[in-house]
C-alpha cells in the first residue's frame, strides 16, 4: 500500500489558449486574457484576430457541452479552424 498525505488533493488539469503576436511594430504592449486564453502582442489587427477566434472558440465549445481540457487534440484542431473562418 501506498503511503498518502493528509492534505494531498487529486491534480486539477485546466488548459489554455496562449496566443503570441509577433509582428507589432507600434511600440504598443497588448495582453487580453479571457475564460481560456491568454493573448499577448502583435499588431491591432492581428491581437483583434487572435480575440475573435478565442471567443469562437469558446462558443464553439460551449455549444458542444466541453470544457478546452476535455477536446483531443483533433477536436481542438477542428474546432480552431471552424473558428478561424
Amino acid at each position: 500500500m501506498k503511503p498518502t498525505k493528509a492534505n494531498s488533493k487529486p491534480k486539477v488539469v485546466k488548459a489554455r489558449i496562449l496566443g503570441v503576436g509577433l509582428d507589432n511594430e507600434d511600440g504598443h504592449t497588448r495582453l487580453t486574457r479571457g475564460d481560456n486564453f491568454t493573448l499577448y502582442g502583435g499588431s491591432e489587427e492581428t491581437h483583434g484576430r487572435m480575440q475573435e477566434t478565442a471567443v469562437k472558440v469558446n462558443e464553439q465549445l460551449q455549444r458542444r457541452g466541453k470544457r478546452l481540457e476535455d477536446c483531443s487534440p483533433r477536436e481542438f484542431f477542428d474546432i480552431v479552424h471552424e473558428a478561424s473562418e
